[in-house]
């Protein structure tokens, strides 16, 4: 009689499976890695329109001096910012607003619907992935593209406010931090003359 050892396949065929495994939840990690953190880091922008003048039947109205010098401070804030793409609405007060920058830039404003959030977004991340990108919008669309954005759900922006910066950092995880300033000289209430 011979003596024969049994192999032992049915381990082999454990540390097989199992290594089999781990490659398959490495290559998972690896391309989940990837798929996160290879998305840059973008940084929006955004401000309400400067002061424009008051006039019922005008519904297009261009800005005013307060606001004329409220866009010259803009140039003077973010000339050396690194921007890389503008955009505003289709009215006169958000271009000009821009304006001043844009020229001193030598960028275009890109112009965009302002009752269309979702074009404006969608324009960011197909052309400006990773850079940093100013927008001038609406008291009540600015709040909506920061929620958008991924970050908190702010109020809509007093009719008397014309000087706040919301300065948005979306994260390659797809959340976004939002820094909240003030710019340009405070507002002030015309009507009892105090600042608000």
């Amino acid at each position: 009689m011979t003596d024969e050892t049994p192999e032992p396949k049915s381990g082999f065929k454990t540390v097989l499976v199992f290594s089999m495994l781990f490659a398959v939840l490495g290559a998972v990690v690896v391309f989940a890695y990837f798929a996160t953190f290879r998305r840059p880091v973008t940084t929006v922008i955004l401000i309400r329109h400067a002061e424009k003048m008051i006039d019922p039947n005008n519904t297009d109205p261009d800005l005013s001096p307060a606001g004329q010098a409220r866009a010259q401070e803009l140039v003077r804030m973010f000339a050396d910012a690194g921007i890389n793409a503008i955009y505003a609405t289709q009215y006169k007060r958000t271009q000009q607003t821009v304006k001043p920058l844009a020229d001193k830039l030598g960028l275009p404003v890109n112009q965009v619907n302002a009752k269309s959030t979702a074009d404006l977004l969608a324009q960011i991340r197909s052309r400006n992935s990773g850079q940093v990108v100013f927008v001038a919008g609406h008291n009540n669309s600015v709040p909506e593209i920061i929620a958008a954005l991924g970050g908190p759900t702010f109020p809509t922006i007093p009719e008397t406010e014309f000087d706040n910066l919301y300065i948005v950092t979306v994260y390659r995880t797809g959340k976004a931090r939002v820094l909240k300033l003030k710019y340009g000289s405070p507002v002030l209430d015309a009507g009892a003359g105090k600042m608000q």
